[in-house]
């Protein structure tokens, strides 16, 4: 190939194989495409030895997609269920599977994920390097962070989350400020931590042109992450937020410079007021570049639910310009997710990555709801499943109590206001009280 990424591609007029499956599935010209990919707008996270990928695209003017998150940990180490989310995962129509294993020798599991997949796959690599190497966070150097990294391309990996805003004068900022819940992300954490323990620099900003290096010679999006999104909503739109924040736009020039795809990483807990503001934020401060978004969960107060919170913000951080979703299941901040539990995480965030489409009036999101909203007015109950986003459970719900008219539902019974009107409009009567 005489380019290193798609970027790069884009930028030398080069038109990629994963450029045309992207714009037939988002029904955008090619070439409009490729231009908001030289500018960085849009990404197509797409490691070159990634052989099963069937390609997506994240960015201004397409769908927002939605991640799942899973892998094994010490408490969970069942690598065949965790396979077994992984089918299901991509059955239920996710875009990406972020492989989060963070315990023992991780590359069994991440090479049987990227040789069954379609979906992109993400990786925090900070998470593998203490059982990579088998040492304390403390004893790991600056050049075995990047090999992990490395490590992590050569196996096919499409987009890494790299916390190098989480510099020294963002965790200065963080001391000066402090916070309810103080730091939530693991890996934001983990860095944090390895730079108060060696006195030093944190090595993924220092080193950064290396890491950008590893990034274009697989063509890695760098997914550059944030060590300090809110974990209470106390905390959201700080001082420490937005100071990362600023960070990781210089950074994204940085790595633009080196044809180097970029996603940012944001919140997070946040109060639904506030979304809006941060989606703009972002766009201003890191130049349009992709945004990946946890939630936001809009309460501190539904474990159990947190699905529910996190698709009420993702809903309303999509319609506001975020272009990607991170899952958020019920067992969020209880315990790992079941596979019961990520399908519902997973139908919860599909709505609010539709209804976000819908809220930005993409070409033809409301085609789906208007052929929903034609079939229940013909009561036409076979296709109603046929576009539900879950069919298996409406159809359950429907079959668990049968109407006395089959045209109707156990709801309403012969009051249905779409049947009645169908049959006034016909000129018939309705015969509500009698057979």
């Amino acid at each position: 190939m005489n380019y290193t990424t798609q970027m790069d591609a884009a930028r030398k007029g080069i038109i990629t194989k994963e450029m045309e499956i992207v714009a037939k599935k988002e029904n955008m010209d090619v070439n409009v495409l490729a231009d908001k990919i030289a500018k960085g707008t849009v990404v197509i996270p797409a490691n070159k030895n990634h052989k099963s990928i069937d390609p997506e695209g994240v960015g201004e003017g397409l769908r927002t997609k939605i991640n799942v998150n899973l892998g094994i940990s010490k408490d969970s180490y069942d690598i065949d269920r965790e396979l077994e989310k992984v089918k299901a995962a991509i059955d239920m129509k996710a875009e990406s599977i972020m492989d989060l294993s963070n315990y023992g020798k991780t590359e069994e599991f991440r090479k049987k994920l990227i040789d069954m997949s379609s979906a992109m796959i993400g990786t925090v690599p900070v998470y593998d390097a203490l059982g990579f190497y088998d040492k304390e966070l403390k004893d790991i150097t600056e050049k075995e962070f990047l090999d992990v990294v490395e490590k992590h391309g050569k196996d096919g990996v499409d987009f890494v989350t790299i916390h190098a805003g989480i510099n020294r004068e963002t965790a200065n900022t963080f001391r000066r400020n402090p916070r309810l819940m103080n730091l939530v992300s693991r890996g934001g954490s983990l860095m944090f931590a390895w730079m108060q323990l060696n006195k030093k620099e944190n090595p993924f900003y220092e080193h950064y042109d290396e890491l950008l290096d590893i990034c274009a010679k697989y063509d890695i999006t760098i997914s550059l992450g944030d060590a300090c999104r809110p974990g209470a909503i106390a905390d959201s739109t700080d001082a420490s937020q937005i100071k990362e924040l600023i960070v990781l736009g210089e950074l994204t020039k940085r790595a633009w410079a080196k044809n180097v795809q970029v996603i940012i990483e944001g919140p997070g807990h946040m109060a639904i007021n506030e979304i809006e503001a941060n989606m703009l934020l972002e766009k201003k401060l890191c130049h349009g570049a992709p945004f990946y978004v946890l939630g936001p969960l809009v309460t501190d107060i539904a474990p159990g639910y947190d699905h529910i919170t996190g698709a009420i913000g993702g809903a309303v951080a999509a319609a506001s310009g975020a272009d990607f979703l991170c899952y958020v299941t019920p067992a969020e901040h209880l315990r790992l997710p079941s596979i019961d539990d990520m399908k519902e995480g997973i139908i919860a965030t599909r709505i609010a990555a539709h209804a976000g489409d819908i809220g930005k009036k993409l070409p033809n999101s409301r085609a789906w709801d208007n052929s929903m909203s034609y079939a229940r007015q013909q009561l036409d109950w076979n296709k109603m499943f046929e576009l539900a986003m879950d069919p298996v459970k409406a159809k359950k719900y429907r079959e668990s109590s049968k109407p006395e008219d089959e045209n109707s539902c156990s709801m309403c019974g012969k009051m249905c206001a779409v049947r009645n009107l169908n049959k006034v409009l016909n000129g018939e009567d309705i015969n509500i009280l009698r057979d």
